[in-house]
């Protein structure tokens, strides 16, 4: 590191050094003939030589003769004032070329750390990798679940744990991908698709858009009672101002849900909401859609309550409690997921990577 400083000093010498160098030249040239004169000399010249050539007429030649001869009359009547210099001001210059670096130099010394060794990225990895997985940071965990799946380029779980950790890194795009790439993998897998169609979704801020319908489309055709995709397939026809659509899908989706479960509440609120004379439904859920979407993970909390072996859904419970804010709930499912999937490190930064999530604006 010593060494970067010092070169970096010597580099800003030179680059001084050639400043000044530059600056004497040109104050060597003090006193010289204003080269004014000899271009409106050498204009006379050229228009003559248009004119012999047959470029410009007469009228033109005559024009701009006068025009230069103008020019040339008045710049000889005015006296040029030579450019001036002042030697004692270099000093400075030079003080400060050489000071800049030395001060620099001497303030990492005092305050930065010279004798640290420098830290690859491959040995930070090992570290991140060694390290209990929910003390790493989104940008971290989400480097260990890359060079997993380099390692594992055919399980298409290390690409959706890669995809969780780059939605906690907030890395959508990336997130996308490699959801992607597990569809390819893994094209008969409804949960791959419905998690596509929520990145999507949260992607756009919420919004439908062709590419999360299709992705929930696709997780229908594999898993017809998938509610999540119904019910976002639902709300994508009513705002896009096919109402009476939607609602009669989501009223299809109420007589399927049992007379018992809690979200049928809320989806009866949201077809009211939707039903009313007031505008179309907004990019956010409000009132009923939210409630509709609260009473979904609260099915979902009861249902891992009688099938808890089920890691993927945890992951969902986590992440839906961290979109809505949640933070209470979010916290006491991520210890109760973690208690029982002990052991499951692969498991367990999926469930990190969940309960980081943004929640919901």
């Amino acid at each position: 590191m010593i060494a970067l400083w010092v070169a970096a000093g010597v580099l800003s010498a030179v680059a001084a050094g050639l400043v000044l160098h530059r600056a004497a030249r040109a104050a060597a040239s003090v006193g010289s003939p204003d080269p004014t004169l000899d271009v409106y000399r050498r204009q006379l010249s050229e228009i003559d030589d248009l004119a012999a050539r047959g470029l410009i007429g007469e009228d033109e030649q005559g024009a701009a003769h006068a025009e230069a001869g103008r020019r040339l009359l008045t710049a000889a009547d005015q006296t040029a004032q030579p450019w001036t210099h002042d030697g004692a001001e270099r000093r400075p210059v030079l003080i400060a070329a050489a000071v800049a670096p030395l001060a620099a130099l001497a303030l990492y010394v005092l305050v930065g750390s010279p004798g640290l060794p420098d830290d690859s990225f491959k040995h930070r990895l090992a570290q991140w990798r060694a390290a209990d997985l929910q003390t790493l940071p989104p940008a971290a965990l989400a480097a260990v679940m890359r060079q997993v799946a380099v390692e594992r380029p055919k399980d298409p779980d290390a690409w959706r744990y890669l995809a969780l950790a780059e939605s906690a890194a907030e890395n959508t795009s990336a997130s996308g991908r490699a959801l992607r790439h597990a569809i390819t993998l893994a094209p008969g897998r409804a949960d791959l698709w419905e998690l596509l169609g929520q990145s999507l979704v949260v992607e756009s801020g919420g919004a439908p858009s062709p590419e999360a319908d299709n992705a929930f489309r696709e997780a229908l055709k594999r898993d017809p009672t998938s509610i999540a995709a119904r019910f976002h397939l639902a709300r994508s026809r009513v705002m896009g101002g096919d109402k009476a659509g939607g609602i009669a899908d989501w009223k299809a989706l109420l007589a399927d849900m049992p007379a018992e479960d809690p979200r049928r509440p809320a989806l009866q609120q949201a077809i009211a909401e939707a039903q009313s004379e007031t505008p179309a439904v907004a990019a956010a859920p409000p009132g009923g859609q939210l409630d509709m979407i609260r009473g979904m993970v609260a099915g979902l909390a009861e249902r891992l309550k009688t099938q808890p072996d089920d890691p993927e859904g945890w992951v969902r419970l986590v992440r839906s409690y961290a979109v809505l804010g949640e933070s209470a709930k979010r916290d006491a499912a991520l210890a109760d997921a973690r208690k029982r999937f002990a052991g499951k490190p692969a498991i367990q930064a999926e469930l990190d990577a969940a309960a980081k999530t943004e929640p919901m604006k």
